[in-house]
């Protein structure tokens, strides 16, 4: 099948390689544009415009896909279907009305549950068990359209937004090949629903399938049952001292590997990494209180306390906190803010 797909970040690389493996024809690589990284703001490509470089592939960074010329150049890529993986942007709908079979999306969760920007961090955040990707055919709305494939798992304990992103990406890339063998005709490794055409997928039925649920026509999205998640942003880090721990280990989890959880001490912006519930009755102190800083860097929070395996002040390289604790002499019962 002749396609073109969209996509930028680590999260869509497999299910570009896996298209690819498959034997279809990818006719164009549509990706966001390079942008500055590091601390010399030197500019880098998205991780799916390097591997569309690499293969050899035709490919455009557009900064708008409301443009004449970007719109007159997807349709003159002859492509029967479009792919989105987390491309980052919006499609217009008359982008999404350009090829004959319309448009298809992987989104990293089971939805209707975590429409939105950060569905893994989302997760995470929550203490969700379960989670998943799903394969559906995409319309004007934000991740609104009916579905064609879900893939279920379970969320490992102390699982971060990098390793389970990896492991959906995986799962988002074979259920996206199954799912154009289902479009193409042909028959997939998977069982069809002969409900689907009646029944909406529902958040709350999701435990009662397989692993894996192809449906054919594709099922509708019970929009009562749906929840969103925004846009991480770098502030999303500054750790509140006041919160339980438990959400706070959740938030370092979601956080990894971006932005990261930070706080502040004496004017200084901490990077801290590597958080857990310290075990033990702290009694009740002022959030933000260092409680002790060997053999473990404590902090309290506005319900338990923290164990803070590594500390990085700005600037300089990453410590184990307890470490960091003697040669910035932290003493225990300073504060730091949230």
């Amino acid at each position: 099948m002749r396609l073109v797909f969209f996509g930028s970040p680590p999260f869509a690389v497999p299910s570009l390689k896996a298209l690819l493996d498959a034997g279809h024809e990818v006719t164009l690589v549509v990706s966001q544009p390079a942008r500055p990284v590091g601390r010399r703001g030197e500019l880098s490509d998205p991780p799916v415009a390097r591997l569309g470089r690499e293969r050899g592939l035709p490919l455009v960074q557009p900064l708008s896909l409301k443009l004449d010329e970007v719109v007159a150049r997807l349709a003159s890529s002859g492509a029967d279907l479009f792919i989105v993986v987390a491309y980052g942007k919006i499609l217009p709908q008359r982008v999404l009305d350009l090829p004959r079979l319309g448009a298809v999306n992987v989104h990293g969760s089971l939805l209707p549950r975590w429409r939105g920007a950060s569905p893994v961090q989302a997760a995470i955040l929550a203490g969700d068990e379960v989670t998943g990707v799903t394969v559906m055919k995409m319309d004007a709305g934000m991740d609104t359209g009916p579905i064609y494939a879900s893939m279920e798992t379970r969320i490992e304990k102390g699982e971060n937004a990098e390793t389970l992103g990896a492991r959906l990406a995986k799962m988002g890339a074979d259920l996206l090949v199954e799912t154009i063998f289902l479009l193409e005709g042909k028959k997939g490794n998977s069982q069809t629903n002969a409900s689907a055409e009646t029944e909406p997928l529902r958040p709350d039925a999701l435990s009662s399938f397989p692993s894996r649920k192809v449906f054919s026509p594709p099922l509708p999205q019970d929009s009562a049952h749906a929840s969103y998640c925004p846009k991480i942003t770098r502030e999303d880090g500054l750790v509140d001292w006041t919160r339980p721990a438990l959400e706070l280990t959740r938030r370092d989890r979601a956080f990894t590997p971006w932005p990261g959880l930070f706080t502040f001490r004496k004017g200084s912006r901490l990077k801290l990494s590597g958080l857990s519930l310290a075990a033990g009755e702290h009694g009740r102190f002022l959030p933000g209180t260092v409680l002790s800083v060997s053999p473990l860097l404590v902090v309290a929070s506005g319900e338990g306390a923290l164990a803070v395996r590594e500390v990085q002040e700005e600037g300089r390289r990453r410590l184990d906190a307890a470490e960091f604790a003697r040669g910035e002499r932290v003493l225990p019962g300073e504060v730091w803010p949230s």
